[in-house]
């Protein structure tokens, strides 16, 4: 068994990071069978993990905004898109032998059971893996925001947020040749510099209680483990 680092951690996915890039939306299952491996090894380490879903890969509520549609229905549709991806992952971890649990801040009681905090950290404190979908219940808010919110709730000791590049860059990697990246900042320097690696009310809200974030490439294999585990990758964004 190797060495674990965290007891307790939240796991932010966004949900473009599942998509099926020859539709450009859906799901790979090929990229959920190898993150459900790697969360397995975490979790059999000894880890306590929480996640936070997104449904980028489904639908995009502020996407929807701009095309016309009005914004609290459109954010509730893209709500739904997260738990349409927590139950795939579900599915895939228990096949492998991982307890899991869904809890979702929208009521879907045949599929998931609600958001409680002590439910929660029970469920955690048994050693199953929680996946958080729905993001906030609310409107208006992202799910990132949604990931700093629970990963208080549950006392997290750090927030992991999976993208598809290995970090945090000044502009977009994906795009500019010259982009420069980063290997550690500040709450800070997240906001001042308008980085668009988490929206304004997660970085400030994980800076208000001191949480810090680990930004990595979910899309390289043995990254989630690696991450979680300690090994030095990503960008850490702390207080500094």
């Amino acid at each position: 068994m190797l060495e674990k680092k965290y007891k307790r951690v939240l796991l932010k996915i966004s949900g473009e990071s599942l998509k099926d890039d020859n539709s450009g939306s859906g799901i790979d299952f090929k990229i959920i069978e190898r993150i459900a491996e790697e969360i397995k090894q975490v979790s059999d380490n000894g880890v306590e993990i929480a996640i936070v879903i997104g449904g980028g890969n489904f639908w995009r509520g502020s996407t929807a905004s701009e095309m016309g549609m009005e914004r609290a229905a459109a954010d509730y549709v893209g709500m739904i898109s997260t738990v349409m991806n927590a139950i795939v992952l579900q599915d895939a971890l228990e096949k492998k032998g991982v307890i899991t649990r869904v809890l979702s801040a929208i009521t879907m009681q045949e599929i998931a059971e609600p958001f409680i905090r002590r439910r929660a950290v029970r469920h955690l404190e048994k050693k199953r893996v929680v996946i958080f979908a729905g993001g906030t219940g609310n409107p208006y808010f992202s799910t990132d925001t949604a990931a700093a919110l629970r990963a208080l709730e549950i006392n997290a000791e750090i927030i992991f947020k999976a993208t598809k590049v290995d970090g945090v860059y000044d502009k977009d990697p994906l795009k500019f040749v010259d982009a420069v990246k980063f290997n550690e900042l500040t709450y800070l320097d997240v906001i001042k510099k308008g980085l668009k690696v988490l929206d304004s009310t997660a970085t400030t809200l994980c800076m208000d209680n001191n949480i810090p974030i680990i930004v990595f490439d979910i899309t390289k294999h043995g990254n989630i483990k690696n991450a979680i585990l300690g090994k030095k990758i990503g960008t850490t964004i702390s207080r500094g």
